[in-house]
């Protein structure tokens, strides 16, 4: 009878652990902006950050120039990621998370595929300035 329980408390763990898909953090540091113009100013980067980051559902707030922060709210999981950019470059950093199980280090695997569709959207509206 304990082997039986002790099989099922091993099979439910192991459930459990393939369950949680995790990897570490993916954060986009110091991304050239690439565009075949060279008179877009600092608001007109804003701009197209902003613009990229909402038609994905992230709301984004302008704290101050040359920093957005992002946050997508997914069901029960929540995602911020702090933008800092500038005429030349720009980054995604993680900020914070709920429900992602985040451990400082690793985080849900959806959260980085957030990150590379939020990425491409970015690069997109900047490659039209």
């Amino acid at each position: 009878m304990k082997i039986r329980i002790w099989l099922v408390l091993i099979g439910l763990l192991a459930l459990a652990l393939v369950g949680c898909r995790s990897n570490p953090v993916h954060n986009v540091e110091g991304t050239p902006i690439s565009t075949s113009t060279s008179g877009y100013s600092l608001r007109e980067v804003r701009d197209a950050i902003q613009q990229a980051g909402v038609s994905l559902g992230w709301q984004m707030q302008d704290i101050k120039p040359g920093l957005i922060v992002g946050t997508l709210y997914l069901r029960d999981h929540m995602a911020q990621v702090e933008i800092p950019y500038s005429r030349s470059s720009y980054s995604i950093l993680y900020k914070d998370s709920q429900n992602l199980n985040y451990d400082g280090a690793n985080i849900h695997s959806n959260y980085n595929g957030w990150i590379q569709r939020l990425n491409g959207a970015i690069n997109a509206q900047l490659s039209r300035l």
